[in-house]
């Protein structure tokens, strides 16, 4: 929700106080579970909504779109029988699965809407932007670059070692140091590239919201980064950026030109959840730090050329 918050697309968001429920609902407080219940309908149907979309297709998230009240409701490849509440269900797989955000793109497309400049949308408040732009004037003239080495599976990690190598290359051959971005659990990998790499890392794990994680990545002079959350926010700020893909099925197209995918396939390549490599990782550490640095002046080069 924090992404949601400061974006100024959205005029309006009521949130499911689910924790808040089924603690009522432990404790046996049915009255007031009920009470609150009550009223958070009359809050979800204090607007009279002419389209509900429900974009997870499960049961869990078409109740709500069927609950609002809104005379139609489409739902996104809806599964679980969420179909039954809608009044039209989109393919999910109806777009082409090499797009970024192809799904909603489909929708978006099925839907009759504007969808020609078609890139997320991320809301940025004012205190997160003066933190980054601080942190940006910090860095000087020759700008950071941003590094997203973690995720929640190490089948989708690049090599640590390859990191610390890369931010010294980083930093000999443009100046520019690499500003680590994740979360409080990432904190010790974080830490060991940090020590191998010396003062070419600037460490900021752990350190920053999600906002303000994407704040700093708006400053970027370039963005590096595996199949998380926070490598996808390269492309919605414009920032350029070369995205790690491996045991996962890559975006081969971004729908930018300052984006880059590398992914070497494999026989074995996705395996997504189920590794058959024994925990070699090929898919990842075959992508080498020279291959990235090539990608990098490419990129670089083109923005200064365009600048």
């Amino acid at each position: 929700m924090p992404l949601l918050i400061d974006n100024d697309e959205i005029d309006r968001i009521v949130v499911w106080p689910k924790g808040n429920w089924k603690k009522l609902f432990r404790t046996l407080r049915w009255w007031r579970l009920i009470r609150e219940i009550r009223d958070f309908l009359v809050e979800l149907r204090a607007e009279r909504y002419d389209l509900a979309l429900d974009l997870q297709g499960l049961f869990k998230s078409g109740i709500w779109a069927w609950l609002s009240g809104a005379r139609e409701r489409v739902g996104l490849g809806s599964r679980e029988g969420s179909g039954l509440l809608m009044t039209r269900v989109v393919d999910r797989k109806g777009g082409d699965p090499r797009r970024i955000g192809s799904e909603y793109l489909h929708l978006a497309q099925e839907l009759g809407l504007q969808a020609d400049d078609f890139f997320m949308h991320v809301g940025v408040s004012t205190a997160d932007e003066a933190a980054a732009a601080e942190i940006a004037q910090s860095h000087g003239p020759a700008g950071y670059v941003v590094g997203c080495p973690f995720t929640t599976r190490p089948q989708k990690h690049w090599v640590e070692a390859y990191w610390a190598d890369l931010a010294r290359q980083l930093y000999e051959r443009l100046g520019a140091r690499l500003v680590l971005l994740g979360g409080p659990g990432d904190r010790e990998a974080a830490a060991r590239i940090a020590a191998a790499a010396g003062e070419a890392v600037d460490n900021r794990v752990g350190e920053t919201s999600l906002t303000g994680a994407a704040a700093i990545i708006s400053h970027a002079r370039l963005l590096i980064g595996v199949d998380t959350g926070l490598t996808h926010m390269g492309p919605a700020f414009n920032v350029p950026t070369i995205a790690l893909f491996g045991s996962t099925c890559p975006y081969l197209e971004t729908g930018r030109d300052n984006t880059v995918v590398i992914y070497h396939e494999l026989p074995c390549s996705p395996c997504r959840r189920n590794p058959t490599c024994g925990g070699r990782f090929d898919c990842l550490t075959g992508i080498s730090v020279d291959e990235v640095m090539g990608q990098v002046e490419r990129l670089l080069s083109r923005a200064e050329s365009m600048a």
